[in-house]
């Protein structure tokens, strides 16, 4: 071995341009990671007890306590959307730079878009107080605050506060506040609930994709 064959850097393996995987297996791996599929699974959960509430009348039909079970089954979905940010193995996917902000986005969006169709599945057939549209503001909007709340708890404590918030909703839902800030109980024409649920939506999709869930050092190691 000569000094002039030390200087020369070796040529890298022919396998190692095929260590990172392309991007249907990164995305896949993605997913698994944050088990969206059990999560999409507890979304159909979610719609057949939605189901089942309006078949055997646990909504009371009519009036304000009519909404009170669908804001709950809509913020338990919201919760667990919000929780398949959490990965136990931290954001392994930091190495390959430029596609983990899109598989971020796409996982939240896909799963929030699941989340309003197999809610709306729930209804078929069945009589929804203040009907779906209600049901899908909320969804979006809850959605939005648990995205917000894993930046700074991480995943597994997203669901805080969705589920905080929608406690707070009950009380004003049954109080009669009027205020768009407490959107999940407002009727469907009320405009300024969509405003708010919708920014909620979007600064939560927006601040998500760009920063990521809050994860612990030993994460990333």
């Amino acid at each position: 071995m000569t000094a002039t064959s030390a200087r020369t850097p070796q040529a890298a393996p022919a396998t190692a341009a095929h260590r990172t995987p392309g991007a249907p297996r990164l995305a896949w791996l993605h997913l698994r990671s944050r088990r969206v599929p059990a999560g999409v699974l507890a979304l159909a959960l979610c719609g057949g007890l939605l189901h089942a509430a309006l078949r055997f009348n646990w909504t009371f039909n009519s009036g304000r306590y009519a909404q009170l079970v669908p804001m709950i089954i809509a913020a338990g979905a919201a919760a667990m959307i919000a929780m398949t940010a959490h990965s136990p193995f931290g954001e392994a996917e930091r190495p390959t730079g430029r596609w983990l902000p899109y598989l971020r986005l796409g996982t939240a969006a896909g799963m929030t878009a699941a989340a309003v169709g197999l809610l709306q599945l729930g209804v078929v057939g069945m009589s929804l107080n203040e009907g779906v549209l209600v049901l899908a503001r909320n969804v979006i909007g809850f959605t939005g605050l648990g995205l917000l709340c894993s930046l700074v708890t991480g995943g597994l404590l997203a669901w805080t506060l969705p589920m905080g918030y929608m406690a707070f909703c009950q009380y004003a839902l049954l109080a009669s506040w009027t205020s768009p800030w407490t959107w999940p109980g407002r009727l469907p024409a009320d405009h300024g609930a969509w405003i708010c649920a919708c920014l909620c939506l979007a600064a939560g999709l927006l601040l998500f994709t760009i920063r990521g869930p809050r994860t612990q050092v030993s994460d990333d190691g």
